[in-house]
């Protein structure tokens, strides 16, 4: 039988201390992509005991192409809090990397919600619960060597999150959001140089679709609660995810869409 607990305790301290770790499942012995979710649950538990709050969910490997490169082929999900969800205007444009280990940067979409979606939903029903849209970067780690890992180990990870650093807000009732969600691409630049290209398509067919695909996960999921209002959505990388180091400046240049680049510099 699985150890819920005593995984969830070697995930928290291994988290806190951003030190590698060999994978969950090498450690405690195999465990199913249930008892993953299940150990998310427990993580979830110790850190909102110790005074964490809850922001919001983020959904990973949604993005199609990059499935191969981590040999995980479903998108799975995580937590945010409070202490991971940032402004990159109150940040004056600079993120410190010190307690993330092996960071990595996704440029994605993310959403605040106003009223709690529910499963089966079409697009623009979902898009009728959201409050605002942005572009941010969400920054992933793996405390797992070289990023490898089984998707059950990444659940007992928290998803793999980091930090979520949030561009400016745009309202969802103003503008053509259901044309270019699914639509529009992307450039990844570091120090002004375009690193990496990207399509919105590539995320399940767009960011909304992420949505609607991570209310099918939680409408199955007995530990972990659904989706409610004032939560924020962060729906998944829209290009490969890059490593990143202290020194570095990182920026985006949009096309089809109406957000703003954003740029952050790592110290």
């Amino acid at each position: 039988m699985t150890d819920i607990d005593a995984i969830a305790r070697a995930a928290l301290e291994a988290l806190d201390g951003a030190q590698p770790v060999a994978p969950f499942t090498t450690r405690f012995g195999d465990f199913t992509v249930a008892d993953g979710y299940k150990i998310l649950a427990a993580l979830h538990a110790r850190r909102v005991a110790r005074g964490e709050r809850a922001a919001g969910r983020k959904v990973g490997f949604t993005n199609r192409t990059i499935w191969a490169e981590y040999s995980v082929y479903a998108p799975i999900w995580g937590y945010l809090y409070d202490g991971t969800v940032k402004d990159i205007a109150a940040l004056n444009g600079v993120f410190p990397l010190a307690n993330l280990a092996e960071p990595r940067i996704e440029p994605e979409i993310v959403f605040g919600l106003k009223a709690a979606p529910e499963p089966g939903m079409d697009e623009a029903a979902l898009l009728g619960c959201v409050d605002w849209v942005a572009h941010g970067f969400e920054i992933v780690q793996s405390v797992f060597p070289a990023w490898r890992f089984t998707p059950q180990d990444a659940l007992a990870a928290d998803g793999l999150h980091g930090a979520l650093l949030l561009g400016p807000r745009l309202p969802a009732a103003r503008g053509d959001w259901l044309a270019a969600l699914p639509r529009f691409t992307i450039e990844l630049r570091r120090g002004g140089a375009t690193v990496e290209r990207g399509n919105s398509a590539d995320v399940l067919g767009g960011p909304l679709s992420a949505l609607r695909h991570l209310l099918e996960l939680l409408k199955n999921d007995a530990v972990n609660p659904p989706l409610a209002a004032g939560e924020i959505v962060t729906t998944g990388t829209l290009t490969r995810a890059l490593p990143v180091r202290a020194g570095e400046s990182w920026s985006t240049k949009l096309s089809g869409i109406e957000l703003a680049p954003i740029a952050i510099r790592f110290a």
